[in-house]
C-alpha cells in the first residue's frame, strides 16, 4: 500500500461519524449507573431531597437457592438483593440503587485510588450556589472548588463531596465551556446540551 493510499484511508476514517467507531451494534449511550448502598431509604432520600433526582420504579428482592446470583451478577451465590430502585437525575443518566446482603460483604466504599474506585459527577450552573447549598444541608465537602486554568480542561471548575454513607460525588461547572472544545470535531456529552 502506498503512502498516499494510507493517508487517504486515514483521512477517511478521521471524518467518519462517531457512530462508525462504535464496537457494540446499536449502542446509544449510558442508560444507568448501578450503585450499592448500605440503606435504601437513606440513599433514595439523599438523591431525591438533597441532589434533586426523581424517584422512579421500585423493584423487589432477588434471592436464589442455586448459583443464579453468581452466574448472572458475579456475586456470592448466597447474596441477596433486598430491594432496589431507579432514580432519574435531571438531564443525565439514571441511577439504579441496590441494597444487598451478602456473606463477606465489604462495608466501606472504595476510594478513587482503589481498583474499582469511582465517583459520580453532577453538572451545576452556579458552583458557588451549589457549594453553599451542599454546606447548608450539612453535606461533607472536600476542600474548596478548583478551576483548571490551563490545558484542555481550562474552564472546568469542580469539587468533590461525600454522600452520608461515604460515596464519592462531584459537582462540575463549565459556564464558558472547556478549552479543548474550540478545536474538537465532537465534544464530550454535556447535560446542558443533550442533543449535541
Amino acid at each position: 500500500m502506498s503512502l498516499k493510499h494510507t493517508l487517504a484511508c486515514a483521512a477517511a476514517i478521521i471524518t467518519l461519524p462517531i457512530s462508525a467507531y462504535a464496537g457494540m451494534p446499536g449502542m446509544r449511550g449510558a442508560q444507568h449507573l448501578g450503585i450499592t448502598v448500605p440503606n435504601m431509604d437513606e440513599a433514595v432520600s439523599f438523591f431525591v431531597n438533597v441532589i434533586g433526582c426523581e424517584a422512579s420504579i421500585k423493584l423487589g428482592a432477588f434471592k436464589f437457592a442455586d448459583d443464579w446470583m453468581n452466574v448472572h451478577l458475579n456475586v456470592n451465590p448466597r447474596a441477596e438483593i433486598k430491594r432496589f430502585q431507579m432514580v432519574r437525575c435531571g438531564n443525565g443518566t439514571n441511577l439504579e440503587i441496590f441494597e444487598y446482603g451478602a456473606p463477606g460483604q465489604a462495608k466501606a466504599p472504595p476510594r478513587n485510588s482503589d481498583v474499582g474506585g469511582h465517583h459520580l459527577a453532577f453538572y451545576v450552573d452556579d458552583m458557588d450556589k451549589a457549594v453553599a447549598y451542599l454546606k447548608s444541608k450539612r453535606v461533607r465537602t472536600l476542600g474548596e472548588p478548583s478551576t483548571f486554568k490551563d490545558g484542555p480542561a481550562a474552564g472546568l471548575t469542580w469539587m468533590y463531596f461525600l454522600s452520608p454513607w461515604g460515596m464519592q460525588l462531584e459537582i462540575v461547572s463549565t459556564p464558558q465551556g472547556m478549552a479543548y472544545e474550540k478545536g474538537a470535531k465532537r465534544v464530550l456529552w454535556d447535560p446542558r446540551f443533550p442533543s449535541k
